[in-house]
């Protein structure tokens, strides 16, 4: 999640200045590029609790001790929710205390791997001194999720008051998740509904293969990834798989139009958050927010209202891929280089779509309800999701290969793929060797998890 948007006083004065923002996204290939964000939880040392806000061992401490790498800090208030770099990184102040870091726009895995690096080398070299830890899972293992404090960003106390509305795990998703994405360009209207076609189709896929969130409340849940079943019930109006993503006569312009059905969370101005939770995008437009009376939005306010949309991929100047559970620094890699194999190059991107381009709608909810339970093991036609993302690898392998971006010693990006091949074949997901140790290394005691699996 992030914060709001930088200012942009373009008017909106009708649906096409939507419409025309959308397609400005759209880039010759050979500028595309490569976002990858990750989140983890932090914990105390002594008694693996989440970190407050404030104190010693606090996330504002955390993020002031940062700047020393040479971040800068960004302020609601008189709090600090976010730090910025130069080249366009960030990391930012999530629900709970889970941090984030929104990577820089790189052109290759290798930058997408050794920004991951850097940054986790920066997060333990603080972690030491605050004797705090951190831990890449898809969901929180340990704490039952009112025991988990909130952070001060005006934004989540709107939605966490808007949220057990629509759901009934909306502030478990708030509080208690973590979560990789990559997001990746296109070049015209047509690719980028190539693009978001393939990539909502294999989004449980990718779920299956990154699974890595079996636990809640300290036992094993009834889930692989319970991070994925959180999200079948936070709230259907700006979550899912987007069946119309598939029908004819999708484009900018549709996009446009489901985004403008979505109720509204909330309007920023003059470093504060009205709450217009529930209202319509459409009002504002026509001056007539309840919220906000005689006024009317901004390029940036739609940015900001774009944010708040979850589908399983979602669409702004870019597509994100949102379907994977937060994990140790390769498989984000691996997350990264599985989605550009894919869809970085036409041949990798047309295969992709061939293995898809039948499967129905109730196919693709069925695959997007079963992943988190079965993952890998979920049946699908006369084969199972393994069989699937072992093609899916195949095809991406060959994508990157063709890429042919070199490091220094001349290796390319297909080897950042090897966890998850691994995965694959074995059919195992981390969330069964996490739940394998659990039972039989750690005699039911999930805080080794802390230990074991900490950054």
């Amino acid at each position: 999640m992030s914060g709001a948007s930088a200012k942009n006083d373009t008017p909106v004065d009708s649906k096409d200045v939507l419409v025309r923002y959308m397609e400005s996204g759209c880039k010759p290939p050979e500028q595309w590029r490569i976002g990858t964000e990750h989140e983890k939880f932090a914990f105390r040392l002594s008694d693996l609790k989440p970190l407050t806000y404030d104190g010693d061992q606090g996330i504002r401490e955390l993020l002031m001790r940062l700047t020393r790498f040479g971040w800068e800090p960004v302020y609601e208030g008189e709090n600090v929710i976010a730090l910025t770099s130069k080249d366009g990184g960030s990391v930012s102040l999530e629900p709970a205390g889970q941090v984030e870091l929104s990577g820089a726009a790189v052109e290759n895995i290798h930058q997408t791997c050794d920004e991951v690096s850097s940054h986790l080398q920066q997060v333990k070299a603080i972690a030491r001194e605050m004797e705090i830890g951190f831990v890449g899972l898809g969901y929180r293992p340990k704490w039952p999720v009112d025991d988990v404090p909130w952070m001060p960003k005006g934004r989540y106390k709107i939605m966490r008051e808007y949220m057990p509305k629509k759901g009934k795990l909306g502030l478990e998703m708030m509080k208690s998740t973590c979560t990789v994405q990559v997001n990746l360009d296109f070049c015209s209207e047509k690719s980028m509904v190539e693009m978001f076609r393939i990539a909502l189709a294999l989004q449980p896929v990718a779920t299956a293969l990154w699974a890595n969130s079996p636990f809640r409340n300290g036992k094993p849940s009834e889930y692989l990834s319970f991070r994925s079943h959180i999200w079948t019930d936070v709230d259907p109006d700006r979550s899912g798989m987007l069946p119309f993503v598939f029908e004819d006569g999708m484009g900018f312009e549709r996009y446009v139009d489901y985004a403008l059905d979505v109720p509204m969370y909330f309007v920023y101005r003059d470093g504060n958050y009205i709450d217009a939770s529930g209202q319509s995008f459409r009002d504002f437009m026509a001056g007539k927010l309840p919220a906000y009376p005689g006024h009317t939005p901004v390029l940036s306010d739609w940015v900001d209202h774009l944010s708040t949309i979850f589908p399983e991929v979602r669409l702004k100047t870019f597509l994100e891929m949102r379907g994977a559970d937060g994990g140790p620094w390769n498989r984000l890699c691996a997350l990264s280089a599985f989605w550009v194999g894919l869809l970085y190059d036409d041949e990798a991107r047309a295969a992709a779509w061939d293995l898809v381009k039948d499967w129905t709608a109730e196919e693709r909810q069925t695959l997007r309800d079963q992943v988190p339970t079965t993952a890998l093991k979920t049946p699908f036609r006369n084969k199972t999701v393994r069989d699937i993302a072992c093609e899916a690898l195949s095809i991406s392998h060959r994508g990157l290969k063709n890429r042919n971006r070199l490091d220094s010693v001349g290796m390319d990006e297909s080897h950042f793929l090897q966890p998850i091949l691994q995965t694959a074949e074995s059919g195992l997901t981390p969330a069964d060797e996490l739940l394998a140790a659990y039972h039989r290394l750690w005699h039911g005691n999930v805080d080794q998890v802390f230990t074991e699996y900490a950054y």
